[in-house]
């Protein structure tokens, strides 16, 4: 890879330079471009592996292992030993192994660069652990850090002198091809890297270009894997989705109503989350244990109060969101509610202890608040479902393009009608976030 010691490419300075598109026009730069895109095909083919293991240990844990054992069905029990052999393998793995599992969910959602290759495995198995036994989180952060691992690991391989910024470059062109299809679009994944990794400035689309050329790279590998063998692309879509209606001055006012909302339960499950990590990181074992038995009891006394069956409230919710609409006509607002206050409590604990994306259980939880609040006079089941997933994923991340692009690409074109409500959520949940956050104490390291 043509990037030296004495710039970030092709030999260009280590201060930005005066004019940002030099770097453009450096043939560095583009020797950069097509050895990132290229990086993009291995690091698909090993996250669209990591998913389709992910996705069939679920069936696997929860269907398969429990009729293999003589049992007719699944027990309404079995959340309680899976729960907590995932969580003694999850606290082993970040007691004993490289790089501690990944980063702490619970922290939020931060790029701190590319993981070292030696992370790479435990990362791996702390997220499969996680995923394979039903705690409440997603794959897209340890597939963030494999990818940009795996692309920095390979790039070094071919060129050992690599300068801080390249190694920043590729490794965000790696992160952008592992995730680029999960999201249902590798724009929508590119927002999300691009607010999350904190680039701005003069270079900051100079620095996302070879993003956006391994995203779209990468996005065609997981279609082409999908068809190839039929296990489909794991990507995040919603199908049936109600026909939108023009937005209403009502539906302006749940707008802000939902914003507040999902303002205050962001806060709390940030703030009670960071409480048991703490008291977490005390006594991992057996703290992540009598966690994952929380999770457990939560999904079990969740089944047995609404009849519906206890992976409901398990796992991210990523595969249940496509779902939702059509399950609103089974679910009463009481089961509603006690799916987003069981999900919520079972995020909070998941988030403190295991291995996984916070990302799609903010917004199962915001999809569901939503729809439950749809209920009620004066909004509709999509005004609902889009405004909660904005305003709660906001909430959490503070990532406000990100959280408008998810609530809206992602139901079409009833996502662009009701598109105005959701940027009034996302603002006003945004805002009273930033109120209830505490300003840094002056003089406090960073």
């Amino acid at each position: 890879m043509s990037v030296g010691r004495t710039g970030p490419v092709g030999g260009a300075p280590a201060t930005a330079p005066q004019d940002p598109f030099a770097l453009l026009r450096s043939r560095g730069y583009l020797k950069l471009l097509v050895q990132t895109g290229l990086l993009g095909v291995p690091v698909c083919a090993v996250a669209f592996g990591f998913l389709a293991l992910a996705h069939e240990l679920q069936p696997l844990v929860y269907q398969d292992l429990p009729q293999a054992l003589g049992f007719a069905g699944t027990p309404v029990w079995w959340p309680l030993p899976m729960l907590a052999v995932g969580g003694v393998l999850v606290a082993l793995i970040i007691r004993h192994l490289p790089g501690s599992g990944g980063h702490e969910p619970a922290d939020g959602f931060a790029l701190g660069g590319a993981p070292a290759l030696s992370a790479l495995p435990g990362i791996a198995l702390a997220a499969l652990a996680t995923l394979g036994c039903g705690a409440v989180l997603g794959p897209e952060a340890p597939l963030i850090a494999l990818g940009g691992g795996l692309a920095v690991a390979a790039a070094r391989l071919l060129q050992r002198d690599l300068t801080d910024q390249a190694v920043a470059v590729v490794g965000a062109a790696g992160s952008f091809a592992a995730v680029s299809a999960l999201l249902g679009s590798p724009l929508l994944g590119a927002f999300l890297l691009m607010e999350a990794s904190g680039l701005g400035g003069p270079l900051l689309g100079v620095m996302l270009v070879p993003g956006l050329l391994a995203a779209g790279i990468g996005a065609l590998i997981f279609t082409g894997l999908g068809d190839w063998t039929g296990l489909g692309t794991y990507s995040l879509t919603v199908q049936h989705v109600p026909k939108a209606a023009d937005p209403a001055l009502p539906e302006f006012g749940w707008a802000l109503a939902i914003g507040v909302l999902c303002a205050l339960a962001g806060f709390g499950v940030h703030r009670l989350s960071l409480f048991l990590k703490d008291r977490v990181a005390r006594h991992r074992l057996p703290a992540t244990v009598a966690l994952a038995l929380v999770v457990g009891a939560l999904a079990i006394g969740f089944a047995e109060a609404t009849g519906k069956p206890a992976s409901e409230l398990l796992y991210s919710g990523q595969s249940a969101l496509g779902s939702l609409f059509g399950a609103t006509t089974g679910y009463s607002a009481a089961a509603l509610v006690l799916l987003v206050v069981g999900k919520g409590l079972a995020y909070c604990a998941s988030l403190s202890c295991f291995r996984g994306g916070p990302i799609f259980p903010a917004m199962f939880i915001g999809a569901a608040g939503g729809i439950a609040l749809a209920h009620l006079p004066g909004l509709t089941d999509t005004a609902g479902f889009a405004m909660g997933i904005g305003a709660m994923t906001v909430a959490m991340f503070r990532l406000p393009m990100t959280a408008v692009l998810l609530a809206t690409l992602l139901l079409g074109h009833s996502g662009l009608t009701v598109m105005p409500l959701v940027i009034v959520a996302v603002v006003v949940a945004y805002v009273v976030t930033a109120r209830l956050t505490p300003a840094p104490r002056t003089g406090a390291p960073a």
